[in-house]
């Protein structure tokens, strides 16, 4: 088993969704080598966000990867693209060959603990087209990635997202559906993840 070809492929039955999970992307030596880079060679970033009127830091770190001219635009944050970097474009070129995409950018997220979280929120940005994909490649500490549908109450699904593991969302996912990491009181240790995505 490698990267390329994952034993296992997890398709979970919901509606109006599209999603696929790869719990043993990559393996845990790898997945152990590249959580090092990437805790050492990101320039981590903390940018301050606004919600409901009140403006406060972001409950993570973030740092965004991308060919030039391809800034990405969410919750009043525009972020400009650092240059692809050898370890960026190695781990993108993994992901593209299960996808068949070029992905264009990646948005990476630092969760320092379990304080760090990232809320309610739907990756349908106008920049990323029609039925996105959206690519999501786990490293560190394992965390919980809920699902709800906008209008099906009952339409909810979990998924514990492992070390090296590779989470593809697609279709209309991003129409009818939120996700969120929540945060949690236990104690934790940090989780990096890479969420690549088309921007139009």
């Amino acid at each position: 088993m490698n990267s390329l070809f994952p034993e296992e492929k997890i398709i979970f039955d919901l509606p109006d969704a599209a999603i696929e999970y790869y719990p043993d992307f990559f393996l845990p030596a790898k997945a152990n080598e590249l959580l090092e880079k990437l805790n050492t060679e990101i320039p981590w970033q903390q940018d301050t966000i606004t919600v409901f009127g009140k403006t406060h830091l972001q409950p993570r770190l973030t740092a965004l990867y991308g060919n030039e001219g391809k800034p990405y635009g969410y919750s009043g944050i525009i972020m400009q693209p650092h240059t692809w970097s050898p370890l960026i474009m190695h781990i993108k070129e993994e992901v593209e060959k299960i996808c068949q995409e070029n992905f264009t950018t990646v948005l990476l997220n630092k969760y320092r603990d379990g304080r760090d979280s990232n809320g309610w929120h739907a990756d349908n940005e106008r920049e990323l087209g029609r039925d996105p994909i959206i690519a999501s490649v786990s490293f560190g500490a394992e965390r919980m990635f809920q699902l709800k549908h906008n209008t099906l109450k009952e339409a909810r699904q979990n998924i514990l997202l492992q070390h090296g593991s590779l989470l593809v969302m697609k279709g209309t996912t991003q129409h009818f559906w939120k996700h969120q990491v929540p945060k949690i009181t236990k104690p934790v240790g940090s989780r990096i993840n890479l969420t690549f995505r088309i921007i139009k």
